[in-house]
């Protein structure tokens, strides 16, 4: 994990975890402003959970519930199943989606206790290529504040991807289920399997 078992990894990742389901009703992302309006949404809503002291299990639930706002889902598993995705069928599609969603909520959700009291901010956005960024920074208590940057689609007007001091989320994760599946010599379904107790 590298980077990732941090706090400030843990705190990136949890952020990013939020983005890794899309549903109807994000609007779409046609200027930097409705970009930035997306992340400040979704910095709320974490800063939310994390103040609210609630459970373990009842912060997970409530990570659940926000980060199916937020992402574009579609995207990211395509990315994070790398090469191994086009020789998944439509039914392993839909199942490994669904196995990363929970996946994502147990790993980094587990961690929002551990920031109580801290806070994100968003601090600006610029276009990249297709793209918007929007930087925000993260202070926790008794750290000095980093910069975590946000990547939304301009045309799917969703989040996709997020750097924490350099580090790819979408990449640490294409690691991780690529480890998953060379454990299990490239089945599919067993990473599957795997991955829904995973986190």
């Amino acid at each position: 994990m590298g980077h990732f078992t941090s706090r400030r990894g843990f705190l990136a990742g949890a952020l990013s975890a939020s983005a890794f389901v899309a549903l109807p009703g994000v609007a779409l992302a046609a200027s930097a402003a409705q970009a930035e309006k997306l992340v400040q949404g979704l910095v709320g809503d974490v800063n939310a959970v994390i103040a609210s002291g609630a459970s373990e299990a009842a912060m997970i639930a409530e990570f659940e519930r926000i980060f199916v706002r937020y992402g574009d889902m579609p995207y990211i598993a395509a990315y994070v199943m790398g090469a191994d995705g086009r020789r998944a069928t439509p039914a392993q599609k839909k199942a490994f989606t669904a196995a990363f969603q929970g996946y994502a909520a147990r790993k980094y959700g587990k961690q929002f206790r551990k920031f109580i009291g801290s806070a994100i901010t968003v601090s600006g956005t610029q276009k990249v290529k297709n793209a918007y960024q929007v930087a925000t920074v993260a202070k926790l208590r008794g750290q000095s504040p980093f910069e975590v940057s946000f990547f939304v689609g301009e045309k799917s007007g969703r989040f996709y991807n997020m750097y924490v001091e350099g580090v790819n989320m979408l990449l640490t994760e294409r690691t991780e289920i690529g480890a998953m599946l060379d454990r299990r010599r490239g089945d599919i379904d067993a990473m599957i399997d795997d991955l829904r107790q995973a986190g």
